[in-house]
């Protein structure tokens, strides 16, 4: 997402302008990574032992579709970790909800003066009929867009719209108790993981567990494109006008209804889009490729985006059921975009990870 969406259409009616010689560094050998489960720590139900290893995070070579903020690869190495076989669901989510009463981002009063920090000096304040609750939701074009970078032409700002109310009211998730939950912001994410004594993966952890030890691959099951449609929820057909359902959903899909990858993981294509806890920083893959090795690395230390310089964006990955080649082609494993902290979607999920250091410390709390 290239700006903060959700203040982009509360505001739509304003249009924002906004060579040394290589030397070699010796590194020092890196730690031993954590790969065998920790003996005594039971794997927590709904979520899987992902052990660690050594990657190349970024495109590989003969990935076509890749974009520049996917390059270079550069190598990581991360600990073992447990996490969430699928996406948080709608059923999981409301647990949390009925236990603490939290209220999501998208259900809470819109404060004019937290958007005036995120828009150009002067900007006047909108109607207050537009200053209302509410979140993204994805509307199909009544004809054929020319210009596929401007996605006001299918998303709409809907009041009313949260987690509970998916396409705005009169919805809800009724009967969808086993969807991936949608519409929830990166606090609202993060306070669920808080809650359930978790967190939410880096980048590097969630691109290592989608991988799954396929090193080369373009997608989680390998190279081959033609399976895509009985691997992923994705957009078929001509983006975003016509959709063939070719693999039966037009929205997003209940988990576990395509297969998982070889770490027994759901949905690390497609579906909807996932968030991490690494700032997105269009500058840091390169960065990291200076850097050698990196263990356990947490991103960027602060977030940038020269075309939304404003905005403090995190980034998602896996791609959702909009994802179409002539789009995003986001299902690739190396695939990442960016959303603002304040941004809620119908296609934006997470899912969360623990690690065995800190299970380990839940079960004995004393020491």
């Amino acid at each position: 997402m290239k700006t903060s969406l959700k203040y982009l259409f509360i505001t739509s009616f304003f249009l924002i302008f906004s060579c040394k010689e290589e030397q070699k560094i010796s590194s020092p050998p890196a730690p031993e990574v954590l790969t065998e489960k920790p003996e005594g720590i039971e794997t927590p139900e709904g979520m899987v032992w992902i052990p660690g290893g050594k990657f190349t995070q970024g495109a590989v070579e003969k990935d076509s579709m890749a974009m520049n903020h996917e390059k270079p690869p550069h190598p990581v190495q991360v600990d073992g970790f447990f996490m969430d076989e699928t996406e948080v669901t709608n059923a999981e989510f409301k647990k949390f909800v009925d236990a603490t009463g939290y209220v999501t981002v998208a259900e809470r009063e819109i404060s004019w003066e937290e958007i005036k920090k995120q828009v150009p000096p002067g900007t006047p304040k909108p109607p207050d009929s537009l200053l209302q609750p509410g979140s993204l939701v994805f509307k199909k074009p009544g004809k054929k867009v020319a210009n596929l970078y401007d996605f006001s032409q299918w998303w709409e700002w809907k009041i009313g719209a949260n987690w509970k109310h998916p396409q705005g009211p009169g919805s809800s998730i009724e009967g969808k108790m086993d969807h991936p939950v949608v519409h929830v912001a990166y606090e609202d994410a993060a306070a669920y993981a808080e809650w359930a004594g978790r967190r939410l993966p880096t980048e590097a952890e969630w691109e290592y567990a989608a991988r799954a030890g396929k090193e080369d691959e373009v997608y989680f099951w390998g190279s081959d494109a033609a399976k895509l449609r009985d691997m992923a929820n994705t957009w078929n057909g001509e983006f975003p006008t016509e959709n063939l359902l070719s693999d039966g959903f037009e929205a997003a899909a209940p988990v576990k209804t395509f297969p998982p990858n070889d770490f027994g993981l759901y949905d690390m294509a497609g579906n909807v889009w996932e968030f991490t806890t690494d700032w997105y920083n269009v500058n840091y893959y390169k960065q990291s490729k200076d850097t050698g090795l990196q263990i356990n690395p947490q991103g960027a230390e602060r977030p940038y985006n020269p075309h939304n310089p404003q905005v403090p964006e995190k980034v998602i990955k896996g791609g959702s059921f909009l994802c179409h080649d002539s789009y995003c082609s986001s299902f690739r494993i190396s695939a990442r975009m960016q959303t603002s902290l304040d941004s809620s979607h119908e296609h934006l999920g997470f899912r969360t990870v623990v690690s065995a250091e800190k299970l380990k410390n839940q079960m004995n709390p004393e020491k």
